[in-house]
């Protein structure tokens, strides 16, 4: 009895394990697909990249004269005026040197006026025939040099009035303080270079983006070009700028040639500040009310099984060359597009017509779409692709490409999704650099 229901047991573990795998084998074989609409709107093509906000005009206020800072007028984001006290280094030693160097010019005078009548004197003796000629010359070359030491010691008090001048630091236009260097009590020495004390910043309703282009990408970049960017203060809100120059001198960093564009910005409402980081997309290429699909159907790499369930007719060139239902010459090389031995081009994939939809005129601006059919079967078309945004991509072909149209964009399920490339990439539509009007790859 034991061993009856023992076999009894297996037998029933048996049946078991066998449905499970007919289950899932069945399962395995069947294909779910992850699908989006074919939509009607504008599409915009960029060129993406990163630059900094800064002020069209600042100014950076240094000193000409060392010492100590004795007095601070101005502090952060204030406000200040041509001409306006900003701070003062302490002119005690300036002082002293205005004082020697008037000293100096009265020594510097009186000695002059000690050659002069000198020299006088000497020239009624000379003119009595008393004075030898070479006395006389000495007398007049004293008196000339004590009129040159006296003009050079008038400079100097100059100079030194002008260096206790420069100790009162002021702004040289209107503007608002960026930046503020020093403090009170803080020893400041100017030597090779001024050292900055202060930044000014003229006007922050109006900006500029100082962004670096690739040099790729620097021919689609034109004057008055309409830019939009964001920046991370503000994820959610898109602002707009104009082309103002595009800069020929060219930096090359890592073997990359890039050039700057200047962008103005109008920021009237002061919400962007000197020192942002922005994130630029220059418009390029605009469509506007035109079909457009998600690039990543574009890019979605068919399956062995999407493909058996296909008629052969409606099979790209490819898979029929392989399946033997064309014969040629070179097969293989006419399977991946390439010329063949006799040296013609051969159609390749661009040869087909699939579904009464016309062949496009190169690989670069044409793709396919997988889509279900009016009856639920698989079924695929060729289409023209346009300008792209990375995201989506403008398209146009039969009449049964319409907005609302389903198309696929991923193999969900099944051993059909471990087949697939590109389409269930978590990244895809993330791509920022757009270039051509081509629009991405054909997903085949």
């Amino acid at each position: 009895m034991r061993k009856r229901i023992v076999i009894l047991l297996a037998v029933v573990a048996v049946a078991v394990a066998a449905f499970w795998i007919v289950r899932s084998r069945r399962a395995d074989g069947a294909s779910t697909y992850r699908f989006t609409e074919v939509e009607r709107g504008d599409v915009t093509q960029v060129v993406s990249t990163t630059g900094k906000l800064q002020a069209i005009k600042s100014v950076q206020v240094g000193t000409q004269v060392s010492g100590q800072i004795s007095e601070l007028h101005v502090d952060f984001n204030d406000r200040v005026h041509k001409g306006q006290l900003l701070a003062r280094i302490d002119p005690t030693v300036l002082e002293q040197e205005v004082r020697s160097a008037e000293a100096s010019v009265e020594r510097a005078s009186a000695s002059l006026d000690e050659k002069r009548r000198q020299f006088e004197r000497d020239t009624l003796l000379y003119a009595r025939k008393v004075l030898s000629e070479s006395d006389y010359e000495t007398s007049r070359y004293n008196w000339r040099v004590a009129r040159a030491e006296l003009q050079s010691a008038r400079i100097s008090l100059a100079r030194a009035r002008r260096n206790l001048a420069y100790t009162g630091i002021t702004a040289p236009i209107d503007g608002i303080v960026v930046e503020r260097n020093v403090d009170v009590g803080q020893t400041v020495a100017a030597s090779f270079s001024a050292p900055q004390l202060f930044l000014l910043a003229e006007d922050l309703s109006k900006l500029e983006i100082l962004a670096d282009v690739d040099e790729s990408d620097i021919g689609q970049i034109r004057q008055d070009q309409g830019v939009s960017f964001t920046v991370q203060s503000y994820p959610d809100r898109t602002f707009h700028g104009k082309v103002k120059q595009v800069r020929l001198q060219s930096t090359t960093t890592s073997n990359v040639v890039t050039y700057t564009v200047v962008v103005s910005v109008d920021n009237p409402g002061g919400l962007l500040l000197p020192g942002m980081t922005a994130t630029v997309d220059f418009e390029v290429a605009q469509a506007a009310d035109v079909l457009k699909v998600s690039s990543a159907a574009l890019r979605l790499q068919p399956t062995s099984a999407m493909l058996a369930k296909l008629p052969k007719r409606s099979r790209p060139d490819s898979v029929r060359v392989a399946g033997g239902a064309r014969r040629g010459p070179d097969a293989g090389a006419v399977a991946a597009g390439r010329p063949d031995r006799s040296g013609g081009r051969s159609p390749g994939r661009d040869s087909t017509r699939v579904h009464g939809a016309a062949q496009g005129p190169d690989a670069s601006s044409s793709g396919r779409l997988w889509y279900l059919d009016e009856k639920g079967r698989l079924a695929v078309m060729r289409v023209r692709t346009g300008i792209s945004d990375g995201k989506v991509t403008q398209v146009s072909g039969p009449p049964q490409l319409a907005p609302g149209l389903k198309v696929i964009v991923a193999v969900t399920s099944g051993k059909a999704s471990r087949a697939t490339t590109g389409a269930a990439s978590p990244f895809q539509g993330q791509q920022q650099q757009r270039r051509g009007p081509g629009g991405p790859p054909p997903g085949m």
